[in-house]
């Protein structure tokens, strides 16, 4: 393999594989702080109820509401997802990790304080994902479409957002350390200081030259 070019942009590192050998539930009884391993759950509604501290590991969810259900803390390690459906999602300080989302539908994600390690988010749409202050890494993002995405305060290392639209990305106070902009569309940026240590394309540049010039207080004259 050729060695990498210096400064490259570094790609999400993920090698996820689908939970094997899982046994379909039927009717779980899921309570928060429940620790569940090697389960599938299909067309099931968990709407409202408290879930705060469960861990959810090599589990596969197919078709499940999540529609205010209460998630903080909620740990999902090498899971599966398949149409998640939570007009609201409560999940701060959540952590996700080694996990795929197929076809997600979130209004309003609260997943501020959280940790997203090798997650791969694709399809579906978003309207306001809540990351403040998470820590974000590996994380690959493909062909979503998002309202906001507001990472104020966030550390993402190593996330790449590919054929995405999004409406607003919020930056303020962002760490970023190869983040991947490239081939997605965005509306407005909010906190161009916290672009720092992104990657973007030239048509995304010319895009952004004119903010780039108001901030840096360039005056541009034919």
């Amino acid at each position: 393999m050729p060695p990498r070019p210096r400064g490259a942009t570094q790609a999400p590192r993920l090698s996820l594989q689908p939970p094997q050998n899982v046994a379909v539930i039927m009717e779980p009884h899921l309570l928060d702080g429940d620790n569940r391993e090697g389960e599938h759950y299909e067309r099931l509604a968990l709407d409202g109820q408290e879930l705060a501290g469960i861990t959810l590991q090599e589990c596969v969810l197919e078709g499940v509401s999540m529609n205010d259900t209460e998630l903080r803390g909620a740990r999902f390690i090498e899971c599966a997802f398949e149409d998640l459906f939570a007009p609201v999602l409560r999940a701060s300080r959540s952590s996700w990790r080694e996990t795929f989302l197929h076809s997600t539908r979130w209004g309003s994600a609260e997943l501020y304080d959280s940790r997203f390690d090798r997650v791969h988010l694709d399809g579906g749409k978003l309207d306001y994902v809540n990351l403040r202050s998470s820590r974000v890494t590996d994380v690959l993002l493909t062909g979503c479409i998002i309202g906001e995405l507001d990472l104020t305060g966030a550390k993402a290392t190593r996330v790449a957002l590919r054929d995405c639209t999004v409406g607003t990305l919020t930056l303020d106070g962002a760490q970023l350390a190869d983040v991947d902009l490239r081939t997605s569309s965005f509306r407005s940026i909010n906190g161009l200081d916290g672009l720092r240590g992104a990657t973007v394309d030239e048509y995304q540049l010319q895009v952004l030259a004119p903010y780039l010039a108001e901030r840096m207080g360039l005056r541009i004259e034919g």
